[in-house]
């Protein structure tokens, strides 16, 4: 019988200074992040395994959140939910009682991404028309489902981050006047900034405040429904001559992120970030792994430490392999991006039904959400992004900092100090798929045993 998480009885955890707290996910037991018993330290501080030392001294980058993208057809589905069913659900994923996986960061789409029921913009007009003055400009479609279900949200948990990202222009900016493909015409750049100065605005007006946006989702990526072209020279142009400008004129606190596409081009934000007026509007760059290696975030931290790096976006293709999806993206993403200098680690994306739906024609017919929802029922075990999210959001809290950790060969780790109680967190992978392995965790002068079965993530608070 597999327990849900959230009905082990909850024992010790964040209480006992002295207790080593272990949260496990092992797919081939059939354990789905559960609580286990605490680790007492040894009594003789022996060390004989391998050994992964915390080092509170050795401190880097300050964590923002991790967690989901929230498109329209995830919200969709919750808002169809009945109240009390959609309440209990976003109470697991948003809360911070015991029973909640406390996610911290979303990423929405500025307008249509391609998982909606149907493409459209904030500015939608007949063929050949424009509306440079934004008149028609209208989120009546973003009100349906999305705006309800944030508002959900920001009622249990106020501080959460937004990110918005952009799938494409109105088409009537557009230099194919269509969904898929084209460029930004230079001659809207004003206009189209404008544009997104009118959602942050718009949405701050429903109680909604928009931490950042990107000015494009996957700019080197023509083929998806929405999209838009933008290399990195006509981004830099844009955001020099139109956006950052803008948003200073409006006194717009939303921060802007550059790129939000593969790890294979960081000369792209690098090209961005090599002209001066435009890195001064750039708080940093946005990062995905459908291709590259994720060593890229910290070639460009490198290059520019005083700007941020995020990664906001991979996705779980379905039907989902718990064990294999669990593995890669927990070594790539919750340890790989965060040993790469991420503030944040986002998955898409939230939730789905079971026919992954909805999408635009042309759109992600593949994409796994973190949960299925068929009508008022989400099933048990979770899907993998569920599990792969919860192991970091749950306890590293925003404000925690990324602390040292040794590589040990066969047990990818990141450690953290959280801001409030000051505890360490230690997320553990063993990727050694043939069998258990033992070790040590070294912290705050104590040494714990423990071990891990092959495939399996283990979160250790101390």
């Amino acid at each position: 019988m597999i327990i849900p998480f959230f009905f082990v009885v909850f024992v010790g955890v964040f209480v006992n200074g002295q207790q080593l707290d272990f949260w496990l996910t092992d797919p081939d037991a059939q354990i789905y992040f559960q609580q286990q018993k605490s680790i007492s330290p040894n009594t003789n501080d022996r060390l004989d395994n391998d050994v992964i030392f915390i080092n509170a001294s050795e401190t880097y980058q300050t964590i923002d959140g991790f967690g989901y993208a929230l498109t329209d057809g995830s919200a969709l589905h919750l808002h169809n939910m009945n109240d009390a069913k959609r309440s209990e659900i976003l109470h697991e994923l948003f809360g911070t009682e015991n029973n909640s996986i406390g996610v911290s960061y979303l990423r929405i789409s500025i307008g249509a991404s391609d998982l909606d029921e149907a493409v459209f913009s904030y500015d939608d007009l007949p063929s050949g028309q424009t509306d440079v003055n934004l008149t028609h400009f209208d989120l009546s479609t973003t009100r349906t489902h999305l705006i309800p279900v944030l508002n959900e949200i920001l009622s249990i948990n106020p501080n959460i981050k937004i990110l918005g990202s952009p799938w494409s222009s109105p088409t009537w900016m557009k230099s194919n006047k269509g969904t898929v493909g084209g460029s930004l015409l230079s001659e809207y750049y004003d206009v189209y900034a404008q544009y997104l100065v009118r959602f942050i605005q718009e949405m701050k007006k429903v109680g909604i405040t928009i931490d950042a946006i990107t000015p494009q989702n996957e700019p080197l990526n023509p083929n998806n429904n929405p999209s838009l072209k933008m290399e990195a020279s006509e981004q830099a142009e844009f955001i020099k001559q139109s956006l950052g400008p803008t948003f200073r004129r409006n006194e717009i606190q939303t921060k802007i992120f550059i790129y939000d596409h593969n790890c294979d081009r960081p000369d792209y934000p690098l090209t961005i970030l090599q002209d001066a007026d435009a890195r001064q509007y750039i708080d940093g760059s946005a990062f995905h792994l459908y291709a590259g290696d994720i060593s890229a975030l910290s070639t460009v931290h490198n290059q520019y430490p005083d700007k941020n790096v995020y990664f906001t976006e991979q996705w779980v293709g379905a039907p989902g392999h718990m064990k294999g999806d669990l593995d890669w993206h927990v070594k790539n993403l919750i340890i790989g991006a965060t040993r790469n200098w991420a503030r944040v680690v986002l998955e898409w994306n939230l939730a789905n039904n079971p026919k992954l739906e909805p999408h635009t024609p042309g759109g992600c017919s593949q994409c796994l959400g973190a949960l299925t929802i068929d009508g008022d029922n989400v099933p048990s075990p979770r899907n993998p992004a569920y599990y792969i999210v919860a192991h970091a959001s749950k306890f590293v809290r925003p404000n925690s900092i990324r602390i040292g950790s040794n590589l040990v060969s066969g047990l990818p780790n990141v450690a953290f100090q959280r801001p409030d109680d000051q505890r360490k967190v230690l997320v553990v992978l063993n990727e050694n798929n043939s069998g258990k392995t033992s070790f040590q965790i070294q912290c705050n002068g104590k040494t714990y045993d423990t071990s891990l079965n092959g495939g399996s993530v283990g979160t250790y608070i101390c």
